[in-house]
């Protein structure tokens, strides 16, 4: 996420007097056929200004669907590869409370301050991990990003959950104390 837009979610509550949750259970409540109409909803009855109003919209389309369901559609006829991005998560929850996973449609990103790792069921077979880095040379195992481009700076294939040995967490590691 942007930092221009994370301001404007911190600042929702004392700007428009609902968190951008409360905002969404508002309009939850209500159907909107446009983009427009829930805009000038919130503007008319609300009293929220026009950015504030654009904002909550957005946003809240974008997360019609669940985190589970995200996550679910993903691993959809590749279940054969759930083991191995619960065992990715539960190798990231242990580095500390700062740790966030954000589910997306095609992949996970796990974020710090900033992403430092992404889980993306590549094929039927494999998760790619995309991992990032300072001035980390390529190998075999720890290649180039890939499909990634400019979100990873590298990215492991991953087809067996045996894989996240103790190199791998190492790496996992010292990407997430990057990301401060």
């Amino acid at each position: 996420m942007d930092k221009a837009l994370q301001t404007m979610i911190d600042n929702m509550p004392e700007k428009t007097g609902k968190s951008l949750n409360e905002w969404k259970k508002v309009l939850k409540t209500k159907s909107f056929s446009k983009h427009s109409e829930a805009v000038n909803f919130l503007k008319k009855e609300h009293n929220v200004t026009h950015g504030f109003a654009n904002t909550i919209v957005a946003l809240s389309k974008e997360e019609a669907e669940s985190p589970t369901d995200l996550v679910k559609n993903q691993y959809e006829g590749k279940e054969n590869l759930l083991p191995i991005y619960e065992s990715l998560l539960a190798v990231v929850k242990e580095f500390g409370k700062d740790v966030t996973i954000t589910p997306k449609k095609t992949s996970v990103s796990i974020i710090r301050k900033k992403q430092f790792a992404l889980i993306k069921p590549a094929t039927k077979t494999r998760i790619d991990l995309g991992l990032k880095f300072k001035d980390k040379p390529i190998t075999d195992r720890l290649g180039n990003s890939g499909p990634f481009g400019t979100m990873c700076t590298h990215r492991v294939k991953l087809s067996n959950v045996n894989e996240i040995d103790s190199e791998l967490k190492k790496w996992l590691k010292e990407s997430y104390q990057n990301a401060k």
